[in-house]
């Protein structure tokens, strides 16, 4: 099964649940298994997280995603501030924040991070996927949900 999607979100926190509820439905129903769809979750909402906290004001970010045959590959855009993830020093453990790069790296196979030259910042994440026998919806549940974004 080859699945694509596109999603434009305005910058704001709430979002990222948006997010998470909409990519974990798609690997669900898929029959991404539980621990695969929980890591890639994590890595997702840490890349969005970022678009959100250090994207320019008033812009939105983009988030697509591709489950292709044995692989998932995420893409976080945003306009910001472009930065080396080379330089980006080992994180605090004990910190509030800035653990995000370090996570993404741990639980995806391929992150990588390109500033580019007109002011976007492309976070590429890839995972190949562990699968589980699709989980039909619920009882009295909707095959398919439908977000509103105000």
């Amino acid at each position: 099964m080859d699945v694509k999607f596109s999603i434009a979100l305005p910058r704001q926190a709430y979002t990222v649940a948006v997010m998470r509820d909409f990519l974990g439905e798609a690997l669900r129903t898929t029959g991404v298994c539980a621990d695969c769809r929980f890591t890639i979750l994590l890595a997702a909402s840490e890349a969005c997280a970022n678009a959100v906290d250090h994207g320019e004001p008033s812009t939105a970010y983009q988030v697509t995603a591709r489950i292709h045959g044995d692989t998932c590959v995420l893409e976080v855009a945003h306009r910001g501030p472009g930065f080396d993830p080379a330089r980006v020093p080992l994180p605090d453990l004990e910190a509030e924040s800035g653990r995000g790069i370090l996570l993404m790296r741990q639980m995806m196979e391929d992150v990588s991070i390109i500033a580019e030259d007109d002011g976007t910042v492309r976070v590429r994440l890839s995972k190949r996927l562990a699968r589980c026998r699709p989980t039909p919806p619920e009882h009295g549940e909707p095959a398919r949900r439908e977000a509103v974004l105000r």
